[in-house]
């Protein structure tokens, strides 16, 4: 394949040649030759020239070990001032997506001074516009261009757009050869520690892989500020910014922290701090980026103290379910042992929390054990509170009777009502999951009505014209509901109110749909087949409109007529005597002036359906109505009180006009901006 008068160039490139190109030609020939001849012998040297196998053998076995590298895959030249090279690579996609959703993060590192930006992002295609973004920030920042970016060949670089903008620009575009990872070797490099460092942040402290996008940007933030090999006597920050940076206010990744609430959001016997989880820093303003675990918002705050040794359990709520016991009356011989460690317990309640103390190992915890009688309720209330309301998935709530027993009166609904029936996998048919969603009903009063767990089907997998056609469902409009309420006023009649039992669950399909079988409700034996749907399911696309279509039906069939403007509004004529039917989804509410024709619905509408009769009309979308003789009154007392709590406005005085009239107003004014999506949340409340 070779031989010693083979020339690395050909003659002809030398006929025309002189001088320094001469002598470099002939210095690359005679190292490629001494190359060939320490590596094979004499004889092998003739093989390779004479014996055509051999090319065949080179053919078929090179590798990039035995391959002879004419081009190195690296470089040691090194940028001589910021921005000179700009080095970038995307990591992704992330199988958990962050809490803003994104799966994808982006890096960029000044060749210079090995400064790192990183960017988040949900796509890939979300490339070109952060480079963008983070060129017009650097150059602002440096005062200097970026003359040469290096990538690797990805799409999300080597494409017309991004070439385009480079070359209007000026800036010279660097790709790697394809499958050749070594030729980015700064980007990857620091691609893997990021993702090493923010894989043992978050093990270390046992946090959800959800915090992955907050470890990455708190691991950038520290490398940042640590020395490197590349930068002599000094940290990438400093070398880009000219600033040496301080470490003081470093603190552990995870751990547990107390935030600081002001006096204007609390009153005097509240709490002074809120419970949370360290993630990182802000780079916007002097703070540090704290997870509220009671709101489960990222916020910033400065007022910290800090418990570094500690971390989060995210199992304490199930550990206080299966240790508390709280008996629903003391004996009085109890009250008064309790009562005697009263200073105990003022003690503890009084713990500065910005100082916790160690945790405990295992040995201490079993020593310990009796005390917890001794924990106080407000501890722990508002998290218990929360947790029998409304489990977040199965787990939780299996572990609850008021939840196994509503999941069990769904299932025995959807079975009596013949929604489904077990069937082999089909090959050609996509299976749609299932899950178990969980709300706590309650009355105008705020007590709680009842415990409903519902099956629903993850519909958001259906494709349309396929798993379904028509979605819509026609529901009545509020102002039709006071209208009615103020013909029952005008008439002196009263109004009732029924609601159907998994209304979805009585809507006939067409299509040919199969879901998965319900966790905690796999027919044993049967463990790989699936359910064909005869009705419908909540979840699904076409529900809503099966279940409409069913109700429709059924008033047409005993000589309703249907609003022309209104098609959830149904009236039934009988000579001088009228029946008004409303219908809100499953909620139905329905008065007249026949108390017999009135009852004779009912029953028959009990008969066809599995309803709740919920007697005269009190609690109807959130409003409360009370019927007296001298009328009807309603209000949303309520959900006002819930308003008021949610924006810490219970405590305010009331005014019959809180803005004055006439005064002109200003975008500045010297005061302290207003939360824009506070405001914006607490005026869609009111609408």
């Amino acid at each position: 394949m070779f031989s010693n008068t083979s020339p690395i160039y050909g003659p002809h490139s030398y006929e025309s040649t002189r001088g320094p190109v001469m002598a470099m030609a002939q210095e690359a020939q005679s190292l490629q030759l001494s190359r060939l001849k320490n590596t094979t012998s004499k004889e092998n040297d003739d093989r390779l020239t004479t014996n055509p196998s051999c090319r065949g053998s080179l053919r078929s076995l090179s590798t990039r070990e035995t391959t002879q590298e004419t081009i190195p895959s690296g470089t040691s030249w090194r940028a001589k001032a910021v921005l000179e090279l700009i080095h970038t690579d995307v990591c992704g996609p992330m199988r958990t997506p962050s809490h803003e959703q994104n799966r994808y993060f982006i890096l960029f590192i000044d060749d210079y001074s090995r400064m790192t930006w990183v960017y988040f992002m949900r796509e890939k295609s979300e490339v070109f516009k952060v480079f963008k973004k983070f060129k017009n920030l650097v150059e602002k920042q440096s005062g200097r261009s970026i003359k040469v970016l290096r990538s690797d060949r990805g799409k999300e670089y080597n494409n017309s757009e991004f070439d385009t903008f480079c070359e209007e620009k000026g800036i010279e575009h660097q790709t790697t050869v394809s499958y050749n990872p070594q030729q980015n070797g700064v980007s990857e490099r620091k691609n893997r520690t990021v993702m090493e460092m923010a894989r043992s942040m978050l093990q270390e402290k046992d946090l959800p892989k959800a915090f992955w996008a907050e470890a990455v940007y708190t691991a950038v933030y520290l490398l940042n500020r640590c020395p490197t090999k590349a930068v002599q006597n000094m940290t990438p920050i400093e070398a880009w910014s000219g600033k040496k940076p301080s470490a003081k206010h470093l603190r552990v990744f995870g751990s547990i922290c107390y935030v600081h609430i002001i006096t204007e959001k609390r009153h005097k016997l509240e709490e002074k701090t809120e419970k949370g989880i360290f993630l990182g820093y802000s780079t916007q303003s002097k703070g540090y980026g704290i997870y509220n675990l009671k709101t489960k918002k990222l916020i910033i705050s400065r007022d910290v103290e800090f418990d570094e040794d500690a971390m989060w359990n995210w199992d304490e709520e199930k550990v206080e379910r299966q240790s508390l016991m709280i008996p629903k009356e003391i004996p009085p011989q109890q009250q008064q042992e309790e009562g005697t460690d009263q200073a105990e317990m003022e003690r503890r309640s009084q713990q500065a929390p910005g100082s916790p103390r160690r945790p405990p190992s295992s040995e201490e915890i079993e020593e310990e054990t009796p005390p917890r009688r001794t924990k106080l309720l407000s501890d722990i209330y508002k998290t218990c509170n929360f947790i029998m309301l409304e489990p977040e998935n199965f787990e939780t709530a299996v572990k609850h009777i008021v939840w196994v027993q509503a999941m069990e009166e769904e299932i025995k609904m959807i079975e009596k009502n013949n929604t489904w029936e077990l069937a082999d996998r089909p090959k050609d048919k996509e299976i749609i999951g299932v899950k178990w969603i969980y709300k706590t009903k309650l009355n105008a009063d705020g007590s709680i009505q009842k415990h409903k767990a519902r099956l629903v089907a993850k519909g958001y997998s259906q494709l349309p014209g396929i798993d379904y056609t028509e979605t819509f469902a026609p529901v009545a409009r509020l102002d039709t509901i006071r209208a009615l309420i103020a013909i029952v006023v005008n008439k002196k009649w009263k109004i009732y109110q029924m609601d159907v039992k998994s209304a979805f669950l009585n809507g006939y399909i067409d299509e040919e749909i199969y879901v998965e079988q319900p966790q905690g409700f796999i027919a044993k034996g049967s463990e790989e087949k699936v359910l064909r749907l005869k009705k419908a399911l909540y979840g699904l696309k076409q529900a809503p409109r099966a279940w409409y279509s069913r109700i429709d039906k059924y008033f047409m069939d005993r000589g309703f007529r249907r609003s022309l403007s209104e098609p959830t509004l149904y009236i039934k004529n009988q000579g001088n005597d009228t029946l008004i039917v409303s219908l809100y989804v499953d909620d139905i509410i329905y008065t007249g002036n026949n108390e017999k024709m009135i009852q004779d619905f009912k029953e028959d509408m009990m008969k066809t359906f599995e309803m709740s009769d919920l007697g005269l009309m009190h609690f109807f979308l959130g409003i409360e109505i009370n019927q007296e003789k001298r009328g009807i009154f309603i209000c949303q007392r309520k959900y006002t009180e819930t308003l008021l709590k949610k924006f810490k406005m219970e405590s305010c005085k009331t005014v019959t006009t809180p803005l004055v009239t006439g005064e002109k107003y200003q975008k500045e004014d010297g005061s302290q901006k207003v939360d824009g999506s506070t405001y914006r949340s607490l005026i869609g409340s009111l609408l």
